[in-house]
């Protein structure tokens, strides 16, 4: 995700730019990050998901990808999740000619070094303001584990990991079950203590 902070855009700028570009942008406060350019650890571990959820998910449910926009009320105007699942009729809201998904149930990001704190954290504070939002999938990149977030009746939201290939997710949101051997499908991990480029060029950069 590459942050462009020496300019400050208005949101009309920024739709602007959205409608005239190639590439994704996310907005804040007037900064915007491209979306695009993930690695292709990350593009195959989104693949596997696209294909194992859409086997398995009821004909009621639809998976989609990074390139579906969702509103979020505490992060306008809108974000791009890596995957989000929809159970039922897909609501969407357009605002200056962009549409936007206003009702995921489950929404699962695979993370980066350089996303992986604000993923965990903030995003999924801000997530939290959809109405429609039950499940949050977090999936490691460069080991078998997958952190889960799961809202309880109560309203209380609790956390499960998933360690080893041999693991299966289970996401009751859609009632379907996932071997983590399938997610992560001719995923080659780096040997301990592999330090990726966008971590080495962050710790340098300190």
């Amino acid at each position: 995700m590459k942050a462009f902070a020496n300019q400050i855009y208005t949101l009309e700028e920024y739709f602007e730019l959205e409608k005239n570009s190639e590439e994704k942008w996310e907005f804040w406060d007037g900064q915007i990050w491209c979306m695009s350019g993930a690695s292709l650890v990350h593009e195959d571990i989104v693949a596997n998901l696209l294909r194992s959820l859409g086997n398995r998910l009821p004909e009621r449910c639809r998976v989609a990808g990074s390139n579906v926009r969702v509103k979020v009320p505490k992060f306008p105007p809108y974000r791009y999740p890596d995957l989000t699942v929809v159970c039922g009729k897909r609501e969407s809201e357009t605002i200056n000619g962009l549409e936007m998904l206003v009702n995921p149930q489950v929404i699962i990001e695979v993370l980066s070094p350089t996303t992986e704190a604000f993923d965990r954290g903030a995003k999924f504070t801000y997530y939290r303001s959809i109405p429609s939002f039950r499940e949050y999938i977090l999936v490691a990149p460069y080991s078998a584990h997958i952190t889960q977030l799961i809202l309880r009746a109560d309203g209380e939201w609790v956390i499960r990991d998933v360690v080893g290939i041999d693991g299966i997710l289970t996401l009751p949101t859609v009632d379907i079950e996932v071997p983590l051997s399938e997610i992560y499908r001719d995923v080659e991990f780096p040997p301990q203590g592999y330090v990726d480029p966008e971590t080495e060029r962050s710790l340098q950069g300190r």
